[in-house]
């Protein structure tokens, strides 16, 4: 049984029987008298309701709470004089007034709601990339240089002195012809007429990779293909190009 609305609470007060919606009603247009009524036999008879629930749903007990809460202020308005200016509310301002904190904290669930959602999607965990608004700025690390002659000498050496040679006779030479891919790219388009090239280069390193799209675009500045990508970064698709097509473009 889940936690009842406080919309469906039945009351069986000394003033009162009936829904608790229906009170409510009564109230704001001045038919009951908002002194005698009874807010705390209205708690007791929620909490009996929600004793008798296995589920609690959180939102039902906060608009109980946002109404009561409002209940009981507009009542203690009336039973304990305030300043001379204040004037009591209207039905009409009652009735506004709770109709603008049942807004807001409809507003708040909602924005709850979203929190919820982002902390599902992103996680428990975000991480701030920059400093922090209110941050005082850091100063910059600056290191206090050397007045000595000598010190100011022996830098200027430093940085006179050639760099030493790397060595890079351990490393191979891999050569990777371009005319390789040329005859597989043709002998794609022979056999199928099409292809992408995601699928022509697929199991090659990045080597491999970006000579196999030299040589792609060594074709189509031949006239021989004609490329295709729907959007960006989606796979680029290889059609060759027919007689009649070079025909018409050479006219």
């Amino acid at each position: 049984m889940a936690t009842p609305s406080v919309f469906s609470l039945e009351l069986d007060l000394d003033l009162f029987a009936g829904p608790f919606d229906l009170l409510l009603a009564l109230v704001l247009r001045d038919e009951v008298d908002l002194a005698e009524v009874p807010v705390a036999e209205v708690c007791v008879a929620y909490l009996e309701r929600l004793g008798a629930t296995s589920d609690l749903d959180l939102e039902a007990a906060t608009e109980f709470l946002v109404l009561v809460a409002a209940l009981v202020e507009m009542k203690s308005r009336l039973l304990i004089p305030g300043a001379e200016d204040d004037e009591p509310l209207d039905a009409l301002e009652a009735a506004d007034e709770l109709a603008a904190r049942l807004a807001e904290y409809a507003r708040i669930r909602a924005a709850a709601a979203w929190l919820g959602d982002r902390r599902h999607d992103l996680g428990r965990r975000l991480f701030r990339v920059g400093p922090a608004p209110l941050a005082a700025p850091r100063p910059p690390d600056r290191e206090v240089m050397s007045s000595d002659p000598a010190a100011l000498a022996a830098a200027i050496t430093r940085l006179l002195r050639p760099a030493l040679a790397v060595d890079l006779s351990h490393l191979p030479r891999r050569l990777v012809p371009v005319r390789d891919f040329l005859a597989r790219f043709r002998r794609l388009l022979d056999e199928r007429g099409s292809f992408t090239f995601d699928d022509a280069v697929s199991g090659l390193d990045r080597m491999g990779i970006a000579v196999a799209f030299w040589a792609l675009l060594d074709l189509y500045r031949r006239g021989e293909v004609l490329l295709a990508q729907p959007e960006a970064f989606a796979a680029i698709e290889v059609a060759a190009v027919t007689a009649s097509f070079r025909r018409e473009a050479v006219a």
